[in-house]
């Protein structure tokens, strides 16, 4: 039986739009407290630390958050044939493993052997870039 990993499943691009703005404070403190464990000045947080630097943080906290399902090639498969969307796999068909995630009639699916750690990680970027950052800009 596959699973599913992580915490933002939005459905609609609303709950996704609410779901980005909720996290934008936490990644202005993300942002906040890693300057100043690097010992930052008040001087060099302000000329470092620039509204892209946030923008980054929260595209990042954003994308590790959202939900992914994972599993072998067949339930994966049996998942892409109910599937009313659009999905794109990247990498490689011959491998066992496969991680998913769907928003908004779009999917985006990766295989991997092994280190599903590493293809969850791989998959949420893309996911972020391919299926939400257009609702973002």
């Amino acid at each position: 039986m596959d699973e599913t990993d992580g915490l933002l499943a939005p459905e609609t691009p609303e709950e996704a739009r609410s779901a980005y703005e909720a996290v934008g404070p936490t990644a202005q403190t993300v942002t906040r407290e890693v300057a100043k464990a690097m010992e930052f000045g008040r001087e060099e947080y302000h000329e470092r630390v620039t509204g892209e630097v946030v923008a980054t943080a929260r595209d990042a906290l954003f994308a590790s958050l959202l939900e992914v399902r994972e599993g072998s090639r067949e339930e994966f498969e049996r998942w892409h044939e109910d599937y009313d969307g659009e999905c794109e796999v990247l990498g490689n068909e011959n491998v066992d493993r496969v991680v998913w995630h769907a928003f908004d009639g779009r999917a985006v699916a990766a295989t991997y052997q092994s280190k599903p750690e590493a293809a969850r990680g791989t998959l949420r970027r893309q996911a972020f870039g391919r299926l939400y950052r257009p609702l973002f800009e």
